[in-house]
């Protein structure tokens, strides 16, 4: 039987390319806030499961993980592929980062992947094997201006994936970082906005300014990051764990 694994944010960008690159290997559990566009995903890839779910909501994460439960037991099968990937990109200087925006970026990119891993993560031991692929960034490995919150929410996932990693290592689980540099998704596309409302350059100058930012020259695409998604979730990753993957085209070289 192959693994069942669960993809949050799946419904754009990256988690939309992960959940492509798993569907091969993969039974898919896939999670967002937009329906019709996981719809869409199902009517793409086959049959795949959805839920959605505001995982910013620590109210509506019990719920949905009740869910995820009750589809696991009807499977018969546990989660034992979790990608933590649902984010949001908080953009602000510190004097103008209100207590809300902190918890809002520390809620959903540090909160949510805690719960859901504390929760899914003694099904992977039951079985023998897992993995635990947690989408960072590399503003959890070197400093950008204006993203007080966002850092420090992914410098938070990248240490909860370097504990947990040691605490399972002998238990099968593997759990890992993915950190992209700017990557052609609707993240991006914001901050290309931002910049071009401060500074009145065009688009295309905005985007190319994220760009420059990896010595390569380019953003990266989803695809790219979802490939490093299937490798650490393949078994060829055994010996891979308490790694923050940077995929940046060497900006943090």
């Amino acid at each position: 039987m192959r693994p069942l694994a669960l993809i949050t944010g799946a419904s754009r960008g990256i988690g939309r390319a992960v959940a492509r690159a798993l569907a091969p290997t993969h039974q898919l559990l896939l999670s967002g806030r937009d329906q019709a566009a996981l719809a869409a995903l199902v009517a793409e890839l086959g049959p795949v499961h959805t839920l959605t779910c505001e995982l910013g909501d620590p109210v509506d994460r019990v719920r949905f993980l009740s869910e995820v439960t009750g589809l696991c037991e009807r499977l018969g099968a546990p989660i034992q592929v979790l990608v933590n990937n649902a984010g949001a990109a908080i953009s602000a200087p510190l004097h103008r980062t209100s207590d809300l925006a902190w918890a809002q970026a520390l809620e959903l990119n540090l909160g949510a992947p805690f719960a859901l891993t504390r929760a899914l993560v003694p099904g992977m031991v039951k079985a023998g094997w897992g993995r635990v692929i947690n989408i960072a960034s590399t503003a959890a490995l070197k400093g950008y201006a204006y993203t007080a919150a966002y850092s420090a929410s992914k410098a938070g996932l990248v240490g909860l994936t370097r504990a947990l990693a040691v605490e399972l290592a002998s238990k099968g689980v593997t759990v890992n970082a993915v950190c992209p540099g700017f990557t052609d998704t609707d993240i991006v596309a914001r901050a290309a906005e931002n910049i071009q409302a401060t500074t009145g350059r065009s688009q295309d100058d905005a985007r190319l300014t994220l760009a420059r930012f990896s010595p390569q020259g380019r953003l990266r695409s989803p695809e790219e990051v979802a490939a490093l998604v299937a490798y650490l979730a393949s078994p060829t990753a055994d010996g891979i764990t308490g790694q923050a993957l940077a995929i940046d085209g060497g900006e943090t070289a």
